[in-house]
Parts: structure tokens; sequence; C-alpha cells
């Protein structure tokens, strides 16, 4: 097993160095070199580890369970920092002994870090993956204000490389500017996208009920692919994450999410990574907060789905 730096004073839940035989880990990508507005998600993956510890012994109220036992904490991974491409192909080699041993939470960073998580897992399931993508930003410009890669191409690069299965792509929360063919690609390419004012007013199961039919009506007609779950904080409205780069008004509610994941949670997820945490701008720790929550609640959801694994 690769080593990862590690401090086990500040682990997620406090959690032990990661070890072979352990069911779940978390590791963290604090790279933000490719963000757009405000930098600072290189400290999300400390920021996030700090406000887990608030959870205590960690029993989910709703699927009362805990990951504690079967979660290692695998550190920061050791990336470049300042070469977007560097970055990337350092990638493989760190991640792919984790993704084949552990079931993986990745906590970043900016979204730059989605595209080659996909192609390792692509890699290593050999298939495309289905994706849930959490995001005010639908992520599917062409470029990176002249760049060809960024943190807001990795859909768009995704699909085009054929790492992800179009129908089964999922955008929640969606509502930054931009222009149409950027906004729909998704939905061009025969994806579904529930944008910010879609959804707006509802939070419940009850309420949420077609989105929840609508995103396993397409696994079903594509045989169940594995899913892949990425989730941008800032898909939260800024009153409950103001600690990120680019904050849209007009977003998620903390309850919308967790509706969401605590109700999908049976889905044949095989990673998730949670993005785009800048606690430099952050009030009352209210983002870290929320990304430590997620976090918990897809583990815990995983377990209380199959807890035999």
């Amino acid at each position: 097993m690769t080593s990862f730096a590690f401090q086990s004073n500040s682990s997620f839940l406090k959690a032990p160095p990661v070890e072979p035989g352990m069911r779940f880990a978390v590791a963290g990508i604090a790279w933000d070199g490719s963000v757009t507005n405000r930098p600072g998600a290189r400290f999300g993956p400390r920021s996030i580890r700090q406000a887990s510890h608030m959870l205590c012994d960690a029993i989910h109220p709703l699927f009362d369970v805990t990951p504690t036992g079967q979660l290692g904490d695998a550190g920061d991974l050791p990336l470049p920092n300042t070469s977007l491409e560097r970055m990337r192909e350092a990638m493989p080699s760190l991640v792919d002994p984790l993704i084949r041993a552990h079931h993986m939470a990745w906590l970043g960073g900016d979204h730059s870090i989605t595209l080659p998580l996909l192609r390792a897992y692509t890699s290593w399931l050999g298939r495309p993956l289905a994706v849930l993508h959490f995001d005010a930003h639908c992520d599917t410009w062409r470029d990176h204000f002249g760049e060809p890669s960024g943190h807001g191409t990795w859909v768009y690069e995704a699909i085009r490389e054929g790492l992800v299965i179009p129908q089964c792509f999922t955008q929640i929360g969606i509502r930054s500017a931009g222009e149409r063919a950027a906004r729909n690609y998704v939905s061009d390419q025969g994806g579904l996208i529930h944008t910010a004012r879609d959804l707006r007013g509802l939070e419940g199961a009850q309420q949420l009920a077609a989105v929840f039919g609508g995103i396993r009506s397409r696994l079903a007609a594509h045989g169940h692919p594995p899913v892949y779950l990425s989730l941008d904080i800032d898909c939260l409205d800024p009153a409950f994450a103001p600690g990120t780069g680019t904050p849209e008004p007009g977003g998620l509610t903390t309850n919308q999410v967790l509706s969401v994941l605590e109700e999908l949670a049976d889905l044949p997820f095989v990673g998730m990574d949670c993005v785009e945490v800048a606690p430099a701008y952050d009030h009352a720790e209210l983002t870290s907060n929320a990304a430590a929550n997620f976090v918990w609640t897809y583990l815990c959801g995983r377990i209380a789905s199959d807890p035999e694994a």
C-alpha cells in the first residue's frame, strides 16, 4: 500500500491510518491550481476533516450505522501543486491502489480532480460510469478561459473521452450564467439536468420522488451501471456554504442534498468526491460542516444499503 502524508490528530472522523482490509477510506486531494475566481480549495481537506470531529461517535440518525471501525484515512496525496498536467499525470499511481483496496471518498480540492478520478475508475472497472453531479456550474465548457482544461471543463472532457454514460449523467443544482450550448450540454447528450430553479421548494423524499424515479429508471435501462458521485459544495446556496471559490445565489439547501443522498443510498456507488470547499471564505464553519456531513452520510448510506460487503 502506498504511504501518504498523515496526521493522526486531524483525520476524518478521527479514523486511524488506512490499512489493508478496511472497507472505506478517505484521502485528500489538496489541489486548487485551476480555480477561476477565489483560490483556497487546497485547504478543503483539512477543514472537512476538522469539521467531521463534531460528529462524535458518528452513528447516523437515519441509517443507525457508523463507519467507525471500517474507515481509514490515507492523508493527502503528494501531488505537484503548480501544473494541472503534472498533477493529473501523478494521480494514477496514487489513486489506483486505493480504489482497488477500499471504497473511497475523496476530499478536494477544486473540481479539476474529478476527471483523473473518473479515468482511474473506468480503467479499473473496464466500463464507463453513471454520474450523479451536484453543482452550481455545468462544467461543460470546451476551454478554460483560453486554456484547454480546468475545473469548468471536466464534464465535457469526461463525455468526450467516453468515461461516462451520457444518458446516466445527472446534474443537480445548476444555475450559473453560461451560454446555452454549455448549460444544456448534458441534456443534449441524453442526460438529465435538474436546475436549482426546478427544485425550488422541493426538499423531502415525497416532493423529490420524480427526481429519484428519473435517475433510477435511467440506470435500470442501462443495466444498473456503477455510479460515481461528484459533489461540488457550491451546489448549495451561499447562505448554507459561503466558503467556496465561486458562490452562486439561488442554490440548493442542505436539506435537499441530504434528501438525495439518503434516498439514493442504495444505488451502486463506487466512489465519491466532495470538492471546492475554500475555508478562508467560510463563516462559522458552515461550509466545512456541510461537506463533512455529506461525506459521512454517503459512507453511512453505503453501509446501510450493503452491510455485508
